[in-house]
């Protein structure tokens, strides 16, 4: 399968070959609901999917990962050196770090603006410091560089059927819904690594503070107030869902139904939230697998129509304005194994 990938995107050189499939390996492992969602875009531009994935989890991990005993001083050395590794590979300089190899490949390959990179690792810096955000403008202000940006590098892969500046707002903004999902869902994990990412403001609207979070992850216990205040950030996630929404409309057609999948999944967590009753303080809230499957079948027979319309004359990836339809079926098979239902290729964290 990643042999396929690679050779109908074009990537021929063997060490870079590798650097794609270690970024596509930790799709697998670790992006559960992107990765099923990569599986329905055309074969040639997965690659693409799965470096920016790749480097994103990378910087991430980094500042985040639970499993180490760095210090702040250690992680924030350690994301010095992968900034100055990707500095390099941007100038054309060789780097041993797979998915820098990969993601600057990519990004001169699509043509993807490098301040987008910038403003990303610059927020994950802030993560090494920053352990709330009093206002929701403070917190969008990170997002930018944390989730918006991830649209943004996203809108040259998978190509657009309107001018790329008309469609890039609507790609940013579902990049920060699917961000304020995860610190929904990851409220209690956040407060283990000592970190609030709900507004002070809104917590603050419904008599909730740190105190009382930290009282609820340790003890177990529930709170009307907790409750009514996470309730309150999954309606403002939904109102971004309902934002974000037009802009699929505005992508390549033969890509629409990948985001479209993740759109849906994504806002599904918000539901089993919801039916959960709201305990993201304790415990994870996720979509069932037969819920999963069932979007990922709608997805792949959507992805599958789309492309049997006709094709506009392709256009050079890096181009600005749009591209419409450029991409051959490639794997025309359509089979559901395809997709990693199932078949636990997409375990992990979503």
């Amino acid at each position: 399968m990643t042999a396929r990938e690679l050779d109908a995107a074009g990537v021929t050189d063997p060490s870079l070959r590798a650097a794609y499939t270690a970024c596509r390996r930790l799709n697998a492992r670790h992006g559960k609901t992107y990765f099923l969602a990569t599986r329905l875009l055309p074969v040639d531009r997965r690659p693409a999917v799965h470096a920016l994935y790749g480097f994103a989890r990378h910087a991430d991990d980094i500042v985040d990962d639970l499993g180490t005993q760095a210090t702040t001083e250690e992680r924030r050395t350690a994301l010095d050196r992968f900034q100055a590794q990707w500095l390099r590979a941007v100038d054309g300089a060789a780097t041993q770090e797979p998915v820098v190899r990969a993601a600057a490949d990519t990004r001169a390959r699509y043509g993807i603006d490098p301040r987008h990179f910038a403003d990303f690792l610059a927020s994950m810096r802030e993560d090494l410091t920053v352990g709330r955000y009093p206002t929701y403008a403070d917190l969008r202000a990170y997002m930018h560089g944390s989730a918006a940006v991830i649209g943004l590098q996203m809108v040259p892969v998978l190509g657009t059927a309107v001018p790329r500046a008309e469609a890039e707002p609507y790609a940013a903004d579902l990049g920060v819904a699917f961000q304020l999902t995860n610190f929904l869902r990851d409220v209690g994990e956040d407060l283990d690594r000592g970190r609030i990412y709900l507004p002070a403001d809104l917590l603050a609207a419904h008599g909730v503070d740190r105190d009382l979070l930290v009282w609820s992850r340790a003890s177990g216990g529930r709170d009307a107030r907790i409750t009514a205040a996470l309730r309150a950030a999954a309606a403002l996630t939904r109102d971004v869902y309902r934002a974000a929404e037009p802009g699929i409309s505005m992508l390549d057609p033969v890509s629409a139904p990948c985001v479209r999948t993740a759109f849906v999944l994504y806002r599904d967590i918000l539901g089993a939230i919801e039916k959960d009753g709201y305990a993201c303080v304790h415990r994870r809230a996720v979509v069932g697998g037969r819920r999963r499957a069932a979007v990922a079948l709608g997805g792949l027979a959507r992805a599958l129509a789309a492309r049997t319309l006709p094709r506009a004359p392709a256009r050079r990836p890096g181009a600005r304005g749009h591209r419409v339809a450029t991409a051959p079926l490639a794997d025309g098979t359509g089979a559901v194994s395809d997709l990693g239902v199932g078949d636990g290729t997409t375990g992990g964290r979503t």
